[in-house]
């Protein structure tokens, strides 16, 4: 995982569940939300002596029925688990059909010149598709996205 300092942490609390065993927290996962339709699966991790008993597993289908409750439609991460996250019904897709993820935290990453993680993603199909328009593409040679015209309010 990536270093995080206490503010950060702090930041995204309230996106996180966590499992716990007999009094002690046995893993953890994130969800945070990107945009109307979108929202990454992050920083799931579970300890060592917890592994093989279905945690991980548990902790992505909280992260999916959160989804559900918040009306959002995709899920993505960022892993070197490929195999795990495809039985959760997950695929592999370029990292570039994330444009929001690449081009806000990507860009700040230490890894991002030599990143070798696998995008992957879950539509789900009973969460009807926000009203809220799409994310545009980041154009190239650009590190931030840029919004089309902006209606004013008077």
């Amino acid at each position: 995982m990536l270093f995080k300092s206490y503010a950060q942490l702090y930041e995204g609390l309230r996106d996180f569940g966590v499992c716990e065993v007999d009094g002690r927290v046995a893993g953890c996962v994130g969800l945070t939300i990107v945009w109307a339709d979108l929202a990454e699966i992050r920083s799931l991790a579970v300890e060592d002596e917890f592994r093989g008993r279905g945690i991980g597993r548990q902790l992505v289908e909280w992260a999916v029925e959160e989804a559900r409750r918040l009306g959002i439609r995709r899920l993505f991460a960022l892993t070197y688990e490929q195999v795990f996250f495809a039985k959760l019904g997950f695929e592999v897709v370029p990292k570039e059909s994330l444009p929001l993820k690449v081009w806000s935290d990507c860009v700040r990453c230490p890894k991002r010149n030599g990143c070798d993680e696998i995008a992957v993603v879950r539509v789900l199909p009973d969460v009807e598709a926000p009203a809220f328009p799409a994310a545009p593409p980041t154009p190239t040679g650009v590190s931030i996205p840029v919004l089309g015209d902006i209606e004013q309010v008077d």
